[in-house]
């Protein structure tokens, strides 16, 4: 490991986090430590319920019980590590933990763009083409979207692992952000990057501008499906189904794109910090009451779970 530049290889990075607000450590880790604990707590209760509640075994609750779950183990992959960093002196990683956890959390995101995708075809088959959702949307082809997302988010960062891998370290080695992300391991490469960053490039555009044109196409097709409907409750909760879904789809990728559409550079790295903590601390945390806020199938089976809890007690 070096702290300056020579030719000696680096085998660990340092990771600043949030030591430049010394006076605000207990404060913010106090608030990211509740922002985790609400964040697994609602995305396992949601998950659990979706599998638990037989009225929700539909498509539309599978992918978000997947959302959920998804949105889990993002937040895991990151904030434990960043919350155990506000109280080590020396908050070092390996160079192979630093890469790995760039790789899963990669995949993850990957694979979250590539389910919202999902997410907005399902909701289009079901406003679009009512009669034949269930024909359409089958229990086979549901289980094969939700297969083929991780497969294809788990590869794109596979690609970017193996890219990133053949970059040379000599140093520095401090990292100014509380995870390992690929903008800032370019930012202390000692080799070329040319083509690294143009792969994050083009995986911006794959992965990000691609979805959102299948979003943005899906609800094409479903707002003239909406203006159609000639019932105002019908429309409504139409309205408010898409709603929750668009919602999640504009905080996720307008922080995401910000990050990893524009070059890396040591002036940009204190904007993707306060970028990254939205999209992996605070949205994983927002999409479940997202979606269940408004959501009348979800209360109802909040409802139906409560009176279970509570008959189950009172017959003990």
């Amino acid at each position: 490991m070096t702290e300056g530049k020579n030719n000696a290889t680096v085998t660990k990075f340092i990771l600043l986090g949030f030591s430049d607000f010394p006076k605000l450590k207990i404060i913010l880790f106090v608030v990211f430590l509740g922002t985790y604990l609400s964040t697994v707590t609602w995305n396992l209760g949601l998950f659990i319920l979706i599998r638990m509640d037989t009225n929700l075994h539909t498509p539309m609750y599978f992918f978000l019980s997947n959302l959920s779950f998804l949105d889990f183990c993002y937040v895991s992959s990151v904030t434990p590590r960043m919350l155990a960093d506000f109280f080590q002196k020396c908050k070092s990683i390996s160079f192979m933990g630093c890469t790995m956890q760039y790789f899963v959390f990669s995949s993850l995101g990957l694979t979250e763009c590539c389910l919202l995708a999902a997410m907005a075809y399902d909701r289009y088959a079901a406003i679009c083409n009512p009669l034949l959702y269930t024909s359409i949307m089958s229990p086979t082809l549901c289980v094969q979207m939700i297969v083929g997302v991780y497969i294809t988010g788990c590869f794109g960062s596979l690609i970017q692992l193996c890219a990133l891998l053949q970059i040379n370290f000599c140093g520095p080695n401090i990292i100014n952000h509380f995870f390992c992300d690929l903008p800032q391991l370019l930012v202390l490469a000692c080799s070329d990057t040319f083509l690294l960053q143009v792969m994050k490039f083009v995986m911006a555009v794959i992965f990000g501008v691609a979805s959102v044109l299948i979003i943005m196409v899906s609800y094409g097709y479903i707002g003239a499906a909406i203006l159609k409907v000639s019932s105002v409750g019908g429309r409504s909760k139409a309205f408010n189904t898409c709603a929750s879904h668009l919602t999640a789809v504009t905080l996720f990728f307008g922080s995401g794109l910000f990050i990893y559409m524009h070059p890396s550079s040591d002036n940009s790295l204190g904007y993707d910090r306060m970028a990254s903590v939205f999209y992996t601390v605070v949205i994983p945390m927002l999409n479940p009451l997202i979606y269940s806020l408004r959501n009348k199938e979800i209360k109802d089976a909040l409802r139906r779970c409560k009176k279970r809890v509570l008959s189950h007690c009172h017959a003990k």
